[in-house]
């Protein structure tokens, strides 16, 4: 590819080889300046199919202080990652970059203005904090070239549209702009016809779970998940995996389930304060926590490449959102295994499941000193309510360390970054 010496200088050093199809689709149309749709399921490498073509063009351009590229993402968590991609993807690049997301403190947002102002080439945000910035007048989107929507589908399950129209309307109207999408819903339909013009469209393995990710199933009784959850964790002896639930409050359920039974985990939630949340995901990168508890707030974009398991404690509340978390496993060409527990009432989700990703998953044996579980019928006789039947009783430069092993580059996971709002100075 015809990449700045200095990023495949980085590449280089991160021993990076082989593009991702994405990447290899991707990266021409964008170094072209033409518009993209890029609908590609986690874990292909869609960041860095946007970061390096973008880097490229910013070295090309005129340092001037004045914001080249804005990327919008959905959630805190992937607005550090992505400016942490741009640190080693950028190592030996002439790019600044800063990232923006809600959560903080006043003394934050005080910062978030004084970098804005002074500029940086690549800012990284989350829709509403930049809107609070932008609407005070102070923000420079003079000479935006690109405008990047990341895991736009999901912003719009989160109810981002009218940010990000608002967004877009400060924006250049001779920019190009590039959209990124794990799934093709009619509403992506609709705003790329608002926001791109005459874009090219890559599409690659939508709605697929990566071919890596050994799966299984447990079909059991409510209150047989945490015996299952537990015998599962010790027997797997799982250095670095994610149990995700799609509740708030069983989040702290499981986490003290884990702890009593010895297993050492950490937890995570849209509850926790940025801080915290941060410090509990640098740990777990770092291997110093092996389990972590999550909501869907980490299903998308994390881009961690050990994680060895992925536990559904509960059925997703839809089918595509079973493919982003056990997407979080198999990455970087490693193997990688996704389980689901999968109760009376969650039968006919799971088949819904199974039905898009075209694939029956095996049913896994339960331990059998908790007894029998129920049939798996599809959710069709769905009378059980989620409980055992009458008369059972129930249970008790660069980091040139490959990020995992990966030849292809799928994004940079540096795990000593410890939080999100910087700007780093030019060379």
């Amino acid at each position: 590819m015809q990449l700045h010496p200095d990023v495949l200088d980085a590449l280089d050093a991160m021993e990076f080889e082989t593009a991702t199809p994405i990447q290899e689709q991707a990266i021409p149309i964008i170094l072209k300046g033409i518009d993209l749709m890029g609908i590609a399921q986690t874990g292909t490498g869609k960041t860095a199919a946007f970061l390096l073509p973008i880097i490229d063009r910013i070295l090309d351009t005129p340092d001037n202080g004045k914001v080249k590229a804005l990327i919008v993402v959905p959630t805190r968590e992937l607005a550090i990652q992505i400016d942490q991609a741009v640190e080693g993807f950028g190592f030996y690049a002439n790019v600044t970059s800063l990232a923006i997301y809600g959560g903080g403190s006043g003394h934050d947002f005080t910062r978030e203005k004084k970098a804005l102002k002074d500029g940086a080439d690549i800012v990284i945000v989350t829709p509403g904090r930049f809107l609070s910035h932008l609407n005070l007048g102070y923000v420079d989107l003079s000479e935006l070239s690109c405008l990047i929507l990341d895991e736009a589908d999901r912003m719009l399950d989160m109810g981002f549209l009218g940010d990000i129209m608002r967004i877009a309307e400060k924006c250049k109207k001779d920019r190009q702009t590039l959209l990124f999408s794990a799934t093709m819903p009619d509403r992506i339909d609709t705003l790329a016809l608002e926001l791109l013009i005459n874009p090219q469209t890559v599409k690659l393995a939508l709605s697929k779970p990566a071919e890596k990710i050994k799966q299984g199933a447990y079909i059991l009784f409510d209150h047989q998940k945490d015996q299952v959850l537990v015998s599962l964790l010790r027997n797997r002896k799982v250095s670095s995996g994610i149990v995700f639930t799609s509740r708030k409050r069983t989040v702290s359920q499981i986490t003290r389930v884990l702890k009593d039974a010895g297993i050492a985990c950490g937890k995570i939630s849209s509850d926790l304060e940025q801080s915290e949340r941060e410090e509990v995901m640098l740990a777990f990168r770092q291997r110093k926590i092996p389990i972590l508890v999550a909501t869907d707030v980490v299903s998308r974009g994390i881009d961690i490449d050990s994680i060895e398991l992925v536990v559904n404690y509960d059925v997703p509340p839809n089918e595509e959102d079973y493919v982003h978390r056990i997407g979080r496993t198999a990455r970087a060409d490693k193997d990688g295994e996704g389980v689901t527990l999968v109760s009376p009432d969650d039968q006919h989700r799971f088949m819904k499941i199974e039905k898009l990703i075209e694939k029956t998953v095996p049913k896994l044996e339960i331990p059998a000193a908790l007894g029998k579980g129920p049939e798996y019928t599809g959710g069709r006789d769905r009378s059980g309510g989620g409980r055992p039947p009458h008369g059972r009783k129930g249970g008790g430069g660069p980091n040139r360390n490959k990020g995992g092993g990966g030849k292809n580059f799928k994004g940079s996971s540096r795990g000593n970054h410890s939080g999100g709002n910087r700007e780093r100075s030019r060379g």
